[in-house]
């Protein structure tokens, strides 16, 4: 109640002094100043009344009056920073420009900015793609590709951008409406996140990634085992497309989690399959499997059990040996995944420890290059298509990420700026200010799902029609054409370098014919075993042989 009176303490005010400016001003015979506050009083009034009633801006409906500020001081930014701060460099671009960008292109506003790039292009790690004299000429920019394997007999045609996983808890009702909905009126995909599917996923009818984590929600018995017949009730509803088995995610791979029995609702309760009031406790390893052979069984068993979907598997990379065991499984058994998603450590959440945040799992770049590389080496890369996700926000970050072996990109956090996110930072105080990271439902409403949908419809589309001209540019035709000699970096100030240079290739086929072409393959590929995710040998013992 304390917080609900604050958010709206400029309007208390307003309504106040609406009331006794007049009253003081009869006191006073007429007193000229009672009149004139009574008469901006009202006009507050009339704003705050406003600021309730439109859809359009999340902050004014949670924050009426004072909420103006915040849009002031965001356009007195720049001019101060320029003023005061014209060499500071300090401040993270990331976050500022990209979010900028996603608000462009999600509000349909012109994403083009004058006076050339506002990076140092003499700045080490500064990256372009190198462009063509001979430009080519794409019809459609809406890039899809084809994700089913052999064993796959309903495959889907994804969108090269997604919607990465975010659970229905993370965030709020609302936000859930507008993203799927938006992800229905764009063509492209909605990943659950593990949370489970919940009413606000299915209602829209967006095509849904079923994300399952360890705790198995909305396919668990009572025990919180896997259950067949819960699964059997969710994978064959014709909105879910695919199955996505999540070993660990970026932010915090090798980390649980417990949603406190507090803030398990009874729609919580209802899409993950826990009792209301108790808490729901993700383990931070399954318990259908232990073994690569075993996930792989897991996999082909969740295909089965589907009709034929497309089930994968989602990862952060760890120890290179675990990944490379996987890999021997799959050789091994004949069994493969339909996907791969590989979640770089820059991945986003809710709430992680600092350390798991900053210094746990490993980057995107050079984990998907791994896995892309280990997957040519066995001879498997065309059976199976690798997405991406980890800071995925701008069109050159998915013609990068391309470039480095993906199949397609999801992105989390751009789409979040797209619903109206701000970056406020209070996702797991349950104080969200436009009602994206919230269940307080006083909060949530300031997000208006008819309003936010089609901005996230439109931020897809305009980006991938960024991606278009950025392929026009380099004489391509699909992102599929990127390739690691298209992407350039500085690497110190007098040495550029492709990305081909820093992330080589490998033979196909060369790691079945024990062709350790590259250190990471010469130290962990002998110690990964298909029985095991445990080494086979120490490091130090690879090393000194």
């Amino acid at each position: 109640m304390a917080l609900f009176l604050f958010r709206y303490l400029a309007l208390w005010f307003a309504l106040a002094f609406a009331g006794l400016g007049p009253y003081f001003a009869l006191q006073n015979e007429g007193a000229i100043l009672w009149w004139l506050v009574a008469v901006a009083a009202w006009g507050f009034c009339a704003l705050g009344i406003h600021d309730l009633a439109q859809t359009h801006h999340a902050i004014l409906r949670n924050y009426p009056i004072i909420g103006h500020l915040r849009y002031l001081f965001e356009d007195l930014r720049p001019a101060i920073r320029q003023y005061f701060f014209e060499n500071d460099t300090d401040e993270a671009p990331f976050s500022r420009a990209s979010r900028s960008l996603v608000y462009q292109r999600a509000k349909q506003e012109i994403d083009k900015r004058p006076f050339g790039t506002q990076l140092n292009v003499y700045d080490t790690h500064y990256e372009w793609i190198n462009h063509s004299l001979a430009p080519s000429i794409i019809a459609d920019p809406d890039f899809r590709v084809t994700v089913g394997g052999p064993s796959c007999t309903q495959p889907v045609s994804l969108s090269v951008l997604n919607i990465s996983a975010m659970s229905f808890g993370a965030l709020s009702a609302n936000a859930i409406l507008a993203l799927n909905e938006g992800a229905k009126l764009g063509g492209f995909a909605h990943d659950t996140g593990e949370g489970g599917i919940s009413s606000y996923h299915r209602k829209p009818g967006g095509d849904l990634i079923w994300n399952i984590g360890s705790g198995y929600f909305g396919c668990r018995d009572e025990q919180g085992r896997f259950s067949e017949s819960h699964f059997i009730a969710n994978a064959l509803l014709p909105q879910v497309r695919m199955i996505e088995i999540k070993l660990s995610q970026g932010a915090k791979p090798g980390h649980g989690g417990i949603l406190p029995g507090s803030k398990v609702t009874a729609e919580i309760a209802a899409a993950r399959g826990v009792k209301i009031g108790e808490d729901c406790n993700s383990p931070s390893a399954h318990s259908e499997f232990d073994s690569p052979i075993g996930l792989l069984h897991f996999v082909q068993r969740l295909r089965t059990l589907s009709g034929g979907k497309p089930v994968g598997f989602k990862l952060c990379i760890g120890h290179a040996w675990e990944w490379f065991a996987i890999a021997k499984a799959m050789v091994k058994t004949g069994i493969t995944p339909d996907f791969i998603v590989v979640d770089g450590s820059e991945g986003g959440t809710g709430a992680a420890p600092i350390e798991f945040v900053d210094h746990v799992g490993t980057p995107l770049r050079e984990a998907i290059r791994l896995v892309h590389n280990t997957l040519v080496g066995l001879n498997l890369r065309d059976r199976i298509k690798i997405g991406a996700s980890g800071k995925i926000v701008s069109a050159f970050d998915i013609a990068r990420t391309f470039a480095l072996g993906a199949d397609w990109c999801n992105s989390a956090r751009a789409f979040m700026f797209a619903v109206g996110c701000i970056q406020a930072q209070q996702c797991h105080t349950g104080r969200c200010p436009t009602g994206v990271a919230t269940q307080d439902p006083e909060r949530q409403r300031a997000l208006v799902p008819v309003d936010k949908a089609p901005r996230v419809a439109h931020y897809h589309q305009n980006t991938l029609h960024a991606l278009a001209e950025l392929l026009q540019a380099s004489g391509l035709q699909h992102p599929k054409d990127l390739t690691t000699t298209h992407i350039a970096c500085r690497i110190v100030d007098n040495h550029v370098s492709l990305l081909s240079s820093q992330y080589p290739s490998i033979t196909p086929g060369s790691l079945l014919a024990g062709d350790l072409q590259r250190p990471i393959f010469q130290i962990a590929w002998p110690m990964a075993s298909a029985e095991s995710f445990a080494p086979l040998t120490t490091l130090d013992a690879i090393i000194a042989h």
